[in-house]
């Protein structure tokens, strides 16, 4: 390895500072990055620890840039683009973006923290403007300032310990606590959560509202009752089917997001059919679902507008790009949800 040390400033690694460090000559690097033809495998590891230990990526965009122009684009990283919510945001994004005149690039990360870094270090290597980006929930180094190049970066819906960026959130902890409030105004003492995975900083702070509501009425959540990790809607199916199948099943059950609502309603569809349920229990669902009043299942939604978070996000992200707002302090905003009323 040779003694380049990585950079601490803003400046762009280039292959040469690679090649130096890895002790190899810069064709070498440009191989190893190609795919590896006729490049031993100990020398492509040395290439490789060097591109992570300096940072390293790849300029896509050089051979078409001109001198003195920037790409125009803004990188969006999303965790399942097969949800709804998430073309919502998307377009919200996208539509502030064209009124600076930017295009975004789309990339889908299916809560897996390795796609993620690998997905922001391609946005990087295309020479993006700013990045916006809803994370898995696991660690934040790739998202460090260094790590980006010091490009612009907001956090869509979730944030993460130790990245301090500027952030749009939900108010979740509040409308899990109005939401199940309300339900336990209605009566319902015995109620079930179906959450996604406790490392996603939403989940942890929908099941503190939740908490705080059972508190306020002297209960504390049942732990046969509380299934958190759901990440996909087959997997709230089963858990939903675990909790209709218990001995002393609940009344009401507070779904997280729109995975977790589709999940439960297709187990309480099922299991209606099949006449193992008469009374469906009342859902208290996070996000809006389509043709959930369509279910013949009681359910009271705590809603937002899936595009205003993503045109919040941007107009964050421009604010910085265009130099209105230069405090090196991260800002949080919280987007307001409202809580609806209980629908048979």
């Amino acid at each position: 390895m040779g003694d380049a040390e990585p950079r601490t400033a803003g400046g762009r690694v280039t292959v040469k500072e690679v090649a130096d460090y890895a002790g190899v000559s810069a064709m070498t690097v440009s191989r190893t990055l190609s795919g590896g033809k006729n490049v031993r495998a100990d020398v492509q590891r040395r290439v490789m620890d060097a591109v992570s230990a300096l940072g390293y990526h790849r300029n896509e965009n050089a051979r078409s840039m001109r001198p003195g122009h920037t790409s125009g684009l803004i990188g969006v990283a999303i965790t399942n683009l097969g949800n709804p919510y998430y073309g919502g945001f998307a377009l919200g994004v996208e539509e502030v973006a064209a009124t600076y005149g930017r295009r975004i690039l789309l990339g889908n990360t299916g809560e897996v923290l390795a796609r993620e870094t690998q997905l922001i270090s391609d946005f990087v290597g295309r020479q993006v403007e700013g990045l916006i980006v809803v994370p898995t929930g696991g660690a934040g180094e790739h998202l460090q300032p260094r790590a980006l190049g010091h490009i612009p970066l907001v956090l869509a819906a979730r944030s993460i310990p130790g990245v301090s960026a500027d952030t749009v959130l939900l108010d979740d902890t509040s409308g899990a606590y109005e939401g199940t409030k309300r339900i336990l105004q209605a009566g319902h003492r015995r109620v079930a959560f179906l959450g996604n995975s406790v490392s996603v900083s939403t989940a942890t702070r929908r099941f503190e509202g939740f908490c705080q509501a059972l508190a306020e009425f002297g209960l504390a959540p049942d732990p046969d009752l509380v299934l958190r990790g759901q990440q996909d809607v087959p997997a709230a199916r089963r858990a939903m089917e675990q909790i209709l199948q218990h001995s002393a099943p609940p009344t009401a059950v507070f779904s997280a997001n729109n995975r977790n609502t589709i999940g439960a309603l297709e187990a309480i569809s099922a299991a209606r059919d099949a006449g193992s349920v008469t009374t469906p229990p009342t859902l208290i669902a996070f996000d809006d679902v389509e043709l959930a009043n369509q279910m013949n299942v009681p359910i009271l939604t705590i809603s937002h507008d899936p595009k205003a978070l993503g045109a919040e996000a941007a107009r964050m992200l421009f604010s910085r790009l265009d130099g209105d707002f230069t405090s090196s302090e991260a800002r949080i905003f919280n987007l307001a949800v409202s809580v609806g009323n209980i629908r048979s």
